[in-house]
């Protein structure tokens, strides 16, 4: 069957995301980087103006978003509301980490699932000319989420796994390396993509008022382990899991999450000082463009890029 024809796309992209936008745009001759002036008014409300509006009629046009804080969605979903507008022949909306994930279900009576409510937020973006928006998210944290965006989107979910794969064939005596799950859930999500690695599996057992991390399956003796979730936060738990492992004869410990978002500065646990090396490597990727501004250049953190990733999505 013959491939579709490749498009050209125009690329909008909010403060947060200049970068990582530069980064698609260097990927494509097809993607070509377009400004909005995010002004403000005196009372601290969005002032907003699209360059060149009604030069993109009939064109293909993306959004990459960076929801970070409360601060800066709504003026971002202002301009995902906008663009389709215009009459573009198409429209993507790339959000590489659904930042509300984590409470995606009700426990007990007064609970909200905001990560309900952000889908239907996203699910109100009118649809384009050319059909309902695609909307491009990375490692959602929970699989049944998908389900929270209405027939008006069509949600599209990528993975930062294979990322992670290419970054270990880089490594030496890649028959040692073991990959290790903190819970059930991470090996749900990810195992299938890393199923050629042996594996442990890590679980929190409670012993009265305290939680514990104990493993579960596999053995990580004698080898470099990498801890694989889809973010972190505080980092306890990466580090009771490294702990562990550790403790049961791994010779090397490591760790990769897609989404770094470690509020409060929580990533300085994870620094190398002195001779104290918990981590080897921290790989994360730059879904949360101020976590990788913050942890440049600082050991043991690496950046993989989803510029690649998002470029080729722009495609489908």
């Amino acid at each position: 069957m013959e491939r579709p024809k490749k498009k050209q796309v125009l690329l909008f992209h909010c403060v947060e995301a200049e970068d990582l936008a530069r980064k698609v745009a260097a990927h494509s001759d097809l993607i070509q980087l377009q400004s909005i002036n995010w002004r403000s008014f005196d009372d601290g409300f969005p002032n907003l103006f699209i360059k060149n509006a009604h030069d993109i009629r009939g064109q293909h046009v993306a959004f990459l978003a960076s929801f970070s804080s409360t601060e800066v969605i709504f003026e971002q979903l202002s301009v995902i509301y906008a663009l389709p507008m215009l009459f573009v022949a198409s429209f993507t909306v790339v959000l590489p980490f659904f930042p509300t994930g984590s409470f995606e279900r009700i426990e007990e009576e007064g609970d909200v699932a905001t990560a309900f409510t952000l889908a239907r937020m996203l699910s109100n973006t009118p649809i384009s000319r050319g059909g309902p928006t695609s909307l491009v998210i990375y490692d959602i944290h929970a699989l049944q989420e998908r389900f929270y965006f209405s027939d008006t989107v069509l949600p599209v979910f990528e993975s930062g796994i294979p990322l992670l794969k290419e970054r270990l064939q880089q490594l030496p005596a890649l028959d040692k390396i073991v990959v290790a799950f903190p819970d059930d859930g991470a090996w749900k999500r990810f195992h299938k993509l890393l199923d050629h690695f042996p594996m442990v599996i890590c679980n929190k057992v409670r012993e009265g008022d305290k939680r514990f991390v104990r493993i579960k399956e596999g053995n990580p003796a004698g080898c470099h382990v990498v801890i694989v979730d889809d973010l972190v936060q505080s980092g306890g738990t990466l580090i009771e899991c490294q702990k562990v492992l550790a403790a049961h004869g791994a010779a090397k410990v490591s760790a990769y999450v897609t989404h770094g978002v470690f509020p409060k500065k929580s990533w300085e646990r994870f620094l190398h000082k002195n001779d104290e090396k918990a981590f080897t490597h921290f790989w994360i990727t730059d879904s949360c463009p101020n976590t990788v501004k913050a942890i440049a250049t600082k050991a043991p953190f690496e950046v993989l890029s989803l510029a690649g990733s998002i470029a080729d999505a722009l495609q489908i």
